[in-house]
This record gives C-alpha cells, structure tokens and sequence, in this order.
C-alpha cells in the first residue's frame, strides 16, 4: 500500500500513520520528522530548514523533494509506505506524482483527516505544553493553519480529480478515527480492483 496521508497541521496525520504502519507493514515516512532530524544532526539541510521551520513557514520544495527522493530509493519502501507532511502544495503534489512515475511506485490512496481549526487549536496547545515543540505555539498554529488553507487545501482537489482522494472525519477517539481511515482505505482498495 503506498498512502498519502493529508491534513491540517495537529489533525492527526502522524499518529494514523504510526497505527496503520503496524498494521499494512510498511514504513512511515514523516517529512517533519526527516527534518527534525536533520536540524538535530545539524546538517547544512537542517540549519537551513530550522529558521523556516521555526517560523511555521513551509521548507523549500527542493530541499523536500531531494530528501524524499532519497527516503523512496531505500529497500524497506518497495513494498509500500506511508507518507506524511508531503505534498504540501501543488508543486510539491506535481512533483511527487512523477517521483512515484519515475520509479513505478504509483500511489494506491490519499486520505485526508478532516478536523476544524478549534480543535486542531486546542489538540496543539495540549501538544506544547507537554513537548515545547515550537511549532505547536498557538500563535504558530494559527499561522499554519492560514499557510495549510492557503497552500495544502488545494492539494486534495489535485487527487480527488485522480479518482486516488478520500475524507475521513479525524475528530474522536483514536481507534475510532483509525477504524474510519482503514474502512477508506477498504473503499479505496474495491474501488481501484473493482
């Protein structure tokens, strides 16, 4: 299974994607968390990722591409994945399209957690104050989340007219949210053998 995995900022993308790793047996691929590395490596990436970062703002699309073209070339991608914070706008959804053209690993599914921005908000100060992450600070979010309406939301439009897009409610209990993503994934699955 080769998944994308899209929505706002605190939505939940990375704790689905951790849950169905385990369970479709392929690996998670968090474009914020190659960048957390590469800040924490101190790599020239990383510093350069780091102040945009830290400024809720987007990392360029070459930096993103090249590192994600390399995460894809590794052994343990052949058999599926799980992508995460990637794409995150048009160009970026273009790019990854003939990325995966290139090297035959053709999307099955997106699936895009739908939650509003008051309990993103509040999911994201929780966050914060037990991480300090610095792009959990509510003036940050409310920042993202502007950037994510203005840059990602189009990016679901740009599957859905490929047939590959479905919307799951994202706000519950986790398992209820993992049990609507799976039946999506079920969905999508019949559909493209159907």
């Amino acid at each position: 299974m080769r998944l994308v995995l899209l929505g706002p900022p605190g939505s939940g993308k990375g704790t689905q994607a951790a849950r169905l790793k385990v369970e479709l047996g392929v690996p998670h691929i968090s474009t914020g968390d190659m960048l957390r590395a590469a800040v924490a490596a101190g790599t020239p990436t990383g510093l350069k990722a780091k102040a945009v970062m830290d400024a809720g703002k987007l990392v360029s699309d070459d930096i993103l591409l090249a590192m994600l073209e390399e995460r894809l070339s590794q052994d343990d991608v052949k058999g599926g994945f799980i992508l995460d914070g990637y794409p995150r706008n048009l160009a970026q959804a273009d790019a990854l399209d003939h990325l995966l053209a290139k090297i035959g690993q053709p999307l099955d599914a997106v699936v895009k957690l739908d939650v509003p921005n008051e309990v993103i908000i509040a999911r994201c100060e929780i966050r914060f104050a037990a991480e300090h992450r610095k792009d959990d600070d509510p003036v940050v979010v409310r920042d993202r989340l502007k950037v994510y309406a203005e840059q990602t939301a189009p990016v679901a439009d740009f599957f859905a007219r490929r047939g590959k897009l479905q919307v799951v409610d994202g706000v519950g209990e986790l398992d209820e949210v993992t049990a609507r993503v799976k039946r999506a994934l079920a969905a999508e699955s019949a559909a493209a053998n159907g």
